[in-house]
């Protein structure tokens, strides 16, 4: 059974750092896509960023400069480094991860969620 564990959350004053990790366990198949959402209360799951099992990564526009993802294949694990962080990035981040198997379709899992908070 997949299961996701996030660390690296808190609270934060504005313009400070933190950084995200999310470590896979559990995998029996590949890992291809791995990503970082956020959700505020009473608003729909956002994507934060995401990263190709090359590289490739996508943004937020919002957060373009400003976050970095990343990942290390060899630990199943993505990470987040937020920079410059605003009271508007505050939310609860989500890691998820794109699993692919050899006859099954894809699956999707989800890390618990951890609340980052950016206030002065």
């Amino acid at each position: 059974q997949v299961h996701l564990v996030e660390s690296g959350g808190g609270l934060v004053q504005p313009g400070g750092s933190l950084r995200l990790s999310c470590a896979a366990s559990g995998i029996i198949g590949s890992i291809n896509a791995m990503g970082w959402y956020r959700q505020v209360s009473g608003k729909e799951r956002e994507l934060v960023a995401s990263i190709t099992d090359d590289g490739t990564t996508n943004y937020r526009d919002s957060v373009k400069g400003r976050f970095t993802i990343s990942r290390d294949n060899a630990k199943n694990t993505v990470y987040l480094q937020m920079n410059s962080l605003k009271p508007e990035d505050t939310a609860v981040y989500f890691c998820n991860v794109e699993l692919l198997f050899s006859t099954l379709p894809k699956r999707y899992a989800w890390g618990q969620g951890t609340q980052v908070t950016v206030s002065s």
